[in-house]
């Protein structure tokens, strides 16, 4: 078996290479002043933010920033990471999950912590990340379906379909995104 062969896998019919994505059958072709997730890189790109960036619970502001960075990477909405400094720290709790993201390094969670309720693993952190993703060292990501709301600009983002992607939605990016059924593979 040739060394390629080893690498190679089958996806929904489609030959799929370690580093690329299998793309879905039918594109959302973006209109004017949208782009397409599926012009996102792979591996991913960190970028800074021109929009506030905001997050509330409970008609509490949990971060403000005009700071933040944002993940971009093929397939998926973007991701908004708020540096500590904008984030009412005092309302955050390191929690004991964990996860690893191939290009990043290893995220630490937060529980937002309200006089109300507790928010388990809200928002997630790399506090080494790997070379490339420095400058998102100890900023803070949201989960937007755990949190009431998650607004870029002045628009109100709706989160990334399924819970296990933390990027959000807005009208200035088009899909299709993974995380729905059917795009285990992307």
């Amino acid at each position: 078996m040739p060394v390629m062969d080893s690498f190679r896998r089958i996806i929904g019919g489609t030959q799929v290479f370690a580093g690329t994505v299998a793309q879905p059958v039918e594109r959302v072709i973006p209109g004017p002043g949208q782009e397409s997730c599926w012009d996102y890189p792979r591996p991913p790109r960190v970028e800074p933010v021109s929009e506030r960036i905001r997050i509330v619970v409970d008609g509490i502001t949990i971060g403000d920033s005009v700071d933040a960075l944002r993940v971009l990477e093929t397939a998926g909405a973007p991701v908004y990471y708020l540096p500590p400094a904008d984030i009412r720290m005092d309302l955050m709790r390191p929690t004991p999950h964990g996860s690893v993201c191939e290009w990043k390094g290893f995220a630490g969670y937060h529980e937002i912590v309200l006089p109300t309720r507790v928010i388990p693993n809200a928002a997630w952190s790399y506090a080494q990340p790997s070379p490339g993703y420095e400058a998102i060292r100890d900023h803070l990501a949201f989960y937007a379906w755990r949190v009431d709301e998650a607004w870029v600009g002045d628009e109100l983002a709706t989160p990334q379909p399924g819970h296990f992607y933390g990027g959000w939605v807005t009208s200035r990016v088009v899909g299709p995104f993974k995380g729905s059924p059917g795009t285990l593979g992307w």
